[in-house]
């Protein structure tokens, strides 16, 4: 029996918590029938249906593995309960050759009340966008941004992953450990554009997070981004560092505008999507990327990335003829 995608849109935005396992569930099948249920669901959510952008806050997590950002994640559930927050989040694993799904199974290192009915968990593969973010793990954070207070995106390794992130959240936290090569690695990869907050783990180190610390405040004053926050924390008990991190990422969310983000990251969405469907040959049936941006920007800007999708297939149709 299908699903109705817009029943559970619409209880999504009444801010029903217990549909959020049906929502991943329906974005994650590929069955075609499924697919046109999955964006009458994403339609009940869009701006328009809403009013306006969703009100969770969509934070990304990421960071090279081992760096400490499940048990991170853990300490900061338990502080977004304390402020009475809901809260999603989406660990995205490496995919499974054999079946295409979760293969870590990341949520098992989360620690959480499971009878806490404020919380969800979810482990979600990388699909075949290994590195990056599965169509349905940003469709889902989209979604489950109507019905909770924060969303967060775990993402597992470096590369394509951060790029994908930096379109879907509002606020990006990038997290390494000191001591491991994690510091002098970050500095090589060309990603320092991408944080929004810096997280050092292990604080209770000593000296050489302190040292981590310095380091990455220092080269992003070199790219002119002073005002990046670069704490360090510690999830042991007694944890240290973790209000600040909260207090850090909540004033990111309040400083900046959240409509401008959330309307270049869907025009970015629909535009990957395009390319990936429709290859070279469809890019250049809308004239190339750069045209094809400029005519996102004259369509309504309360579409949703299915929406904006079909703009571009009807342009390329239009094009073609």
């Amino acid at each position: 029996m299908s699903v109705d995608g817009a029943a559970l849109g619409v209880r999504l935005r009444e801010r029903d918590l217990s549909s959020a396992p049906a929502v991943l569930n329906l974005l994650e099948s590929t069955a075609a029938a499924d697919r046109e249920q999955s964006a009458r669901l994403l339609a009940e959510v869009s701006p328009a249906a809403l009013g306006g952008e969703a009100p969770g806050h969509v934070i990304g997590v990421t960071g090279p593995p081992g760096a400490g950002k499940s048990t991170l994640l853990s300490a900061l559930l338990h502080r977004w309960r304390e402020l009475g927050q809901t809260v999603a989040v989406l660990a995205v694993d490496p995919s499974s050759r054999r079946s295409g799904g979760s293969l870590l199974g990341d949520r098992a290192r989360i620690e959480f009340d499971p009878a806490d009915r404020g919380v969800f968990i979810r482990s979600t593969s990388s699909g075949e966008r290994h590195g990056g973010l599965a169509w349905a793990t940003r469709s889902g954070a989209q979604a489950l941004a109507a019905a909770f207070d924060a969303v967060v995106v775990e993402t597992v390794g470096v590369g394509q992953a951060e790029t994908d992130i930096a379109d879907v959240a509002d606020t990006v936290a990038v997290v390494v450990q000191p001591g491991s090569g994690d510091v002098l690695q970050f500095l090589k990869s060309g990603i320092m554009e991408i944080p929004d907050v810096l997280v050092v783990t292990k604080s209770d180190l000593g000296q050489i997070a302190l040292s981590a610390r310095r380091d990455l405040a220092a080269a992003l004053r070199s790219l002119g981004r002073r005002h990046t926050p670069v704490l360090a924390v510690s999830s042991l008990a007694p944890a240290s560092g973790i209000h600040e991190l909260a207090a850090a990422l909540a004033d990111h969310r309040g400083e900046i505008d959240i409509g401008a983000r959330r309307l270049a990251a869907r025009r970015a969405g629909a535009l990957r999507d395009f390319a990936v469907e429709y290859g070279e040959h469809g890019m250049r049936l809308v004239g190339g990327r750069s045209e094809a941006e400029k005519w996102l920007t004259r369509q309504d800007p309360k579409l949703n990335i299915p929406a904006l999708f079909d703009c571009l297939r009807e342009r390329m149709s239009e094009r073609a003829q």
